[in-house]
């Protein structure tokens, strides 16, 4: 197991890293102006079980092929981004309905398992999360003691984190939501908004090379 040192170290690295705005934290915003709070925090779930399924599959030996291929990194890539871009453009589509139930006062509300899910796929499919681990997590590991074990302690450390750090986040650009809310013209503008940096994102994350 890593020393309370070690631990220590790698948490204020984590917590420093989390705080840097990536994939996982615009998209938690967009959820949030397009679908609000609760799609959100599920997103962030979502999201968190993504960035475990990456600590098992480098546990396992994953990561370093996804860091020296770049087959597989652009693979990966192009996944994730894809999928990004899918959501906003049902987000653009669906913004007049999302305004029209704020309207008649009915909750726009999708099933937790979707919600759950498009984190999930954003985050298991982030490359850059990955190639991150596998270059950052390997400096906070004793080769002397069981590899895949403290792999997943110091994974499990930064998902809470990245939890904490991302459900703030979720929270606070979900009370911005409210008040747009509160006029259907809004409202409708919003869910345009949220939509728009999904697909911003998705984009982006194309347009992004390979980090050396």
């Amino acid at each position: 197991m890593p020393s309370s040192s070690t631990l220590v170290a790698f948490a204020l690295a984590s917590a420093l890293i989390i705080a840097v705005p990536g994939p996982s934290v615009l998209f938690t915003i967009g959820r949030a102006l397009s679908a609000g709070r609760r799609e959100a925090l599920l997103t962030v779930v979502g999201n968190a079980f993504g960035i475990l399924t990456q600590i098992c599959a480098l546990a396992v030996g994953l990561g370093p092929l996804i860091a020296a291929s770049a087959t597989a990194y652009t693979a990966l890539k192009l996944v994730g981004a894809g999928y990004l871009v899918w959501l906003g453009v049902q987000a653009i589509r669906d913004r007049r309905r999302l305004a029209e139930a704020f309207a008649s006062g009915i909750p726009t509300r999708v099933a937790a398992v979707h919600a759950v899910r498009a984190g999930y796929v954003v985050g298991v499919t982030n490359p850059k999360s990955l190639v991150f681990f596998a270059a950052l997590l390997p400096q906070f590991v004793d080769p002397g003691e069981p590899v895949a074990l403290q792999l997943l302690v110091l994974g499990g450390i930064f998902t809470v984190l990245a939890v904490l750090g991302d459900g703030s986040v979720a929270l606070a650009a979900s009370r911005a939501r409210d008040w747009f809310a509160s006029s259907p013209s809004r409202m409708e503008r919003v869910g345009g908004v949220g939509g728009l940096m999904m697909v911003g994102l998705g984009t982006t994350l194309v347009a992004t090379g390979r980090p050396d």
